[in-house]
């Protein structure tokens, strides 16, 4: 019998382990007909389809309506981003890149919240950095440019640290409504891609692998949304950080094993040095939410 104080934990495993496998149903879709823009497109307007009833506050919108902006560009932009580099990257490059969220969360609020950053959080940026930079190819980096899906995985985990900040500045605002915010900012972002004919939507998707699609932004992607967001609210923000790493170890190990991918003992130095960072910033983060929230900039109020 599971008590109500782990009962959280398991759920933010569970989400993690569906965020981490997430690239599975992505790349089947992708191979069915589905491109990128399309199916984000579907699937964030059904969810801003299913959230509205529960998100819709009138009076709340009207009072955060900057907020509210800030979380349809930075969520919607995150997930656009995370999700397309996903689909057609390398699984563990972008998972990576992803997580260089320390350096950001780091940088955020160093820069908009005023936060002085201690030593160890210093430190998590440069162990960060330094992975990326071996992920990369160390060197060879500085002689080749980054590829645009390498910038979409970088862009994904800028504006998920953004989005992070803005959450935490309105906490008057339920969680609903951010993620009403969330999903329709996605879905209005790629039906404008999609109307200046970025990607265009698909043409002879066979009814059945419709239903593929359905099913997995209800069964998956809501189930993964509401049972992370949900569990990390009930839990310290450091706990839930660390738990969060659950993500990136599950789609390495996934990506290796059934992927076929294979990572260079120079790689796999970097990836170690991105996780170790991820830690020390979950470590640190307990000491920091509150400040943040206090000082979160009023014009996103």
């Amino acid at each position: 019998m599971f008590s109500a104080r782990s009962f959280p934990v398991i759920v933010l495993v569970f989400a993690s382990v569906l965020w981490g496998l997430s690239w599975l149903p992505l790349k089947y879709l992708e191979q069915v007909g589905f491109n990128g823009i399309s199916l984000l497109l579907i699937s964030q307007a059904i969810l801003a389809i299913i959230f509205l009833p529960l998100g819709f506050r009138g009076a709340l919108i009207l009072t955060h309506y900057r907020s509210l902006i800030a979380i349809s560009i930075a969520g919607g932009g995150a997930i656009l981003c995370f999700t397309y580099a996903l689909m057609y990257g390398d699984i563990i490059r972008v998972m990576v890149l992803f997580y260089l969220l320390p350096v950001w969360g780091v940088l955020g609020g160093w820069l908009l919240l005023g936060e002085r950053p201690d030593l160890i959080r210093w430190c998590g940026v440069v162990l960060a950095l330094l992975g990326a930079f071996l992920l990369l190819g160390g060197t060879k980096a500085f002689s080749s440019s980054l590829s645009w899906l390498d910038v979409l995985a970088l862009s994904s985990g800028l504006c998920f640290a953004l989005n992070n900040i803005v959450f935490r500045g309105v906490p008057d605002l339920p969680l609903p409504t951010k993620l009403l915010a969330m999903f329709l900012g996605c879905a209005l972002i790629s039906g404008l891609l999609v109307i200046t004919n970025v990607q265009p939507l698909p043409h002879g998707v066979p009814l059945a692998h419709w239903g593929w699609l359905v099913g997995y932004t209800l069964c998956w992607l809501m189930v993964a949304n509401i049972g992370s967001q949900w569990a990390v609210t009930q839990m310290e923000a450091g706990r839930s950080s660390i738990i969060i790493i659950v993500e990136l170890v599950v789609a390495v190990i996934s990506a290796l094993v059934i992927a076929g991918e294979r990572l260079m003992p120079v790689e796999w130095v970097g990836c170690s040095m991105v996780v170790i960072a991820a830690v020390l910033e979950a470590i640190r983060v307990e000491d920091v939410n509150v400040d943040r929230i206090e000082k979160t900039p009023e014009m996103w109020r």
